[in-house]
């Protein structure tokens, strides 16, 4: 079997036009990136007047030289430092202090004979 060549990606856009993302991107690799990372569209860092200051292989080399989530050997601490041990001090123990309670107020209706009366009656018997 013989291996055909890659085929190139061609988009159509709303307005009918094909377009090669490929070619557009390989004419803007050295464009400044639009963002905060002081980047170019290829990946480069850029510093100021848009010269490279690491190109990019030194970028993704760096990236996978640091292991992510793997576990160490060593047990670093991250917690503050136990805070030294002093003396006990003496400390005066508190007066107990009479507590004054208030009286609970309690509302009283007057009884009248509510008892006798049943329905509107009772329920009419307080709004005179």
């Amino acid at each position: 079997m013989v291996a055909r060549a890659p085929r190139k990606k061609m988009y159509r856009s709303m307005q009918g036009r094909m377009i090669d993302i490929e070619k557009l991107r390989a004419a803007n690799e050295s464009t400044q990136a639009v963002g905060n990372m002081n980047v170019n569209a290829r990946g480069d860092v850029i510093g100021a007047r848009g010269k490279i200051v690491t190109p990019k292989e030194t970028v993704i080399k760096k990236y996978y030289e640091q292991p992510k989530g793997m576990a160490s050997d060593t047990v670093v601490s991250k917690r503050m430092p136990a805070p030294r041990k002093e003396a006990p001090k003496q400390v005066a123990k508190p007066t107990p202090v009479a507590s004054k309670t208030a009286p609970k107020k309690t509302a009283s209706k007057p009884k009248t004979e509510a008892k006798s009366k049943k329905g509107i009656d009772a329920a009419l018997d307080g709004l005179e």
